[in-house]
């Protein structure tokens, strides 16, 4: 499926539009404990192990998007945004979530 950030195809024109899809993945507090307990995998600034698991979360919403729009009948999703909000639970406790959410469309021709 093709999964695109902008309102339109070139070359690729709307046949229908199917709908608002979404997608989400929430990271547990217990993630955050356990990758800033290895601090010394950050280098620079920065932490492979949050990223990989950022990159997981990205992923696992797209993929939830792209569900949803396949069983509307889509061949893309169009107009695609990606957002990332941090949970507050308790004290001291967090979940970060990423939404994925788009357009689902039916293309009347298919980029190859």
């Amino acid at each position: 499926m093709l999964v695109v950030t902008t309102h339109a195809v070139e070359g690729s024109p709307i046949r229908r539009h199917l709908g608002v899809v979404t997608g989400e993945a929430i990271l547990g507090a217990n993630i955050f404990r356990d990758l800033f307990a290895g601090i010394r995998d950050i280098v620079g600034g920065r932490s492979a192990a949050y990223e990989e698991e950022l990159r997981k979360a990205r992923q696992i919403a797209i993929d939830e998007m792209t569900m949803q729009g396949s069983e509307l009948g889509a061949n893309a999703v169009i107009a695609v945004d990606i957002d990332y909000e941090s949970i507050q639970i308790g004290q001291g406790g967090g979940m970060l979530m990423v939404t994925a959410s788009g357009t689902a469309v039916e293309l009347d021709r298919p980029p190859r």
